[in-house]
């Protein structure tokens, strides 16, 4: 899942998509719509459906259509911003991304979120209700400094006992 945040439109196919493809990793691809706007403008939404076998989607199906992805063994949210990762844990599912993230907290299979944010929005004081919201949903919490590499998040993921996320 991707939400539109920090560097979206530069990073997120040289630091997560394409490593994670490189592991031999089948990818299901899920962004929010503002991120679908962002990786078209920046050329990157071309590269990213480039790198699985699968549909970049943004959007829900039409009743009767099969479903584009298989379910997964997991989810990594990488971007996610501080309005996504409050959504999911008020449980909001307004767009494709959110609506397939909330299904997925509190059971199997393993969530992984990855925020990436300000220090102005960190010390916001609904901030850690929301963390502890997700934790108590074991949801994995790996949070992103705006300077770290993202590739570091996919060790995150806990791939020992499924072929594939």
């Amino acid at each position: 899942m991707v939400s539109a945040c920090y560097g979206v439109d530069r990073r997120l196919c040289a630091e997560i998509a394409g490593p994670a493809a490189e592991r031999g990793w089948r990818l299901a691809v899920t962004v929010t719509p503002t991120a679908e706007r962002w990786l078209r403008a920046s050329g990157e939404f071309e590269r990213l459906t480039a790198l699985t076998d699968l549909p970049v989607r943004s959007e829900p199906r039409l009743p009767g259509e099969p479903r584009p992805h298989p379910d997964p063994g997991h989810f990594l949210f990488v971007p996610a911003s501080a309005n996504s990762v409050a959504k999911l844990a008020l449980g909001l599912a307004d767009n494709q991304a959110l609506t397939v993230l909330c299904e997925a907290v509190g059971g199997p299979p393993q969530v992984v979120v990855c925020p990436q944010l300000s220090a102005e929005q960190i010390r916001h004081p609904a901030w850690s209700g929301h963390l502890r919201t997700l934790r108590g949903a074991d949801v994995r919490i790996e949070p992103l400094a705006p300077d770290q590499p993202w590739t570091s998040v996919l060790d995150a993921l806990d791939t020992s006992t499924v072929g594939e996320p």
